[in-house]
């Protein structure tokens, strides 16, 4: 019945009553089935399960449907006042759908970012070399060795020396690295907007170095127990956060998903975009 078609002195209506029968025989052919594969014994209990819980369902809805008695408790809704104004909802507000972040770093300022991490990044690797083994080439056929089964396979002696073919083979690595990795930060930093250089110098760099740590092994053991892990961090430490301070310093651009659908297919739509901000259209 139609709680709706009740007359007003109305103090319950009448509602199918709830069982637990269904339940019953869904569980009792579950158990028939499940009996095919475990002992018979499991089949019989089922099906004495199921042919009790269909009984008990037939019951309750045949040949009359069983009810009960729910209390009607009617709502009181507040009038409505007419507005006079036409409000319009901003992005986010009263639910109105919006994907977050509503402003980002343009794609440029990350591959800045990541150019200019990528050569402080270069220049602490060359100081690695001279330091730790009297050479700059050490570090560069170390990153070349990264993408060639044939310069991994270098002696101590050979990696110290210079290699044209590494040298090519490291710029590219390392640029186009540098490159992706910095459009990442640019993608990445406007979600984490109160602190970008603890995500982009700290977190960011500390997940990949692990992620390395735990696959190269795998990947390429000869080249991993060449790495010096603790300069590694080092230079993943130095590029995130002089990737970050360069995105961070660019203003961010809004997307475009709030503009309406005119304007986001370049259409001339005059009009549009001083309603959005609160002006009179223009003619």
């Amino acid at each position: 019945m139609d709680p709706e078609r009740l007359p007003t002195t109305a103090s319950e209506i009448q509602v199918p009553a709830s069982t637990g029968w269904p339940m019953t025989a869904a569980l009792g052919f579950t158990l028939v089935l499940a009996g095919l594969i475990t002992h018979p014994l499991v089949s019989v209990f089922g099906a004495v399960a199921l042919v009790m819980g269909l009984i008990g369902w037939f019951r309750a809805v045949l040949p009359r449907e069983a009810h009960e008695a729910v209390p009607v408790e009617r709502e009181v809704g507040a009038a409505l006042k007419a507005g006079r104004e036409v409000r319009h909802l901003q992005v986010g507000e009263q639910r109105h759908r919006a994907r977050l972040p509503l402003e980002v770093y343009p794609y440029p300022a990350g591959i800045r970012g990541g150019m200019v991490g990528g050569a402080a990044m270069a220049l602490l690797a060359v100081l690695y070399g001279l330091i730790g083994h009297k050479s700059i080439w050490y570090p560069i056929n170390l990153l070349a060795a990264a993408g060639s089964a044939k310069l991994s396979a270098m002696s101590y002696q050979e990696l110290l020396a210079f290699s044209g073919t590494g040298l090519v083979l490291a710029s590219v690595i390392h640029i186009a690295a540098s490159a992706l990795v910095g459009l990442l930060y640019s993608v990445l930093l406007p979600i984490f907007p109160r602190r970008p250089i603890l995500v982009g110098g700290i977190i960011a760099p500390l997940l990949w170095s692990g992620l390395l740590y735990s696959t190269q092994s795998i990947i390429n053991p000869t080249l991993n127990a060449r790495i010096d892990w603790p300069w590694f961090m080092a230079f993943q430490f130095v590029f995130g956060v002089v990737a970050g301070l360069v995105v961070a310093r660019h203003e961010r651009v809004f997307t475009l998903q709030y503009l309406p659908v005119a304007v986001r297919l370049r259409v001339e739509a005059p009009g549009f975009m001083g309603e959005k901000n609160g002006e009179e259209p223009k003619p």
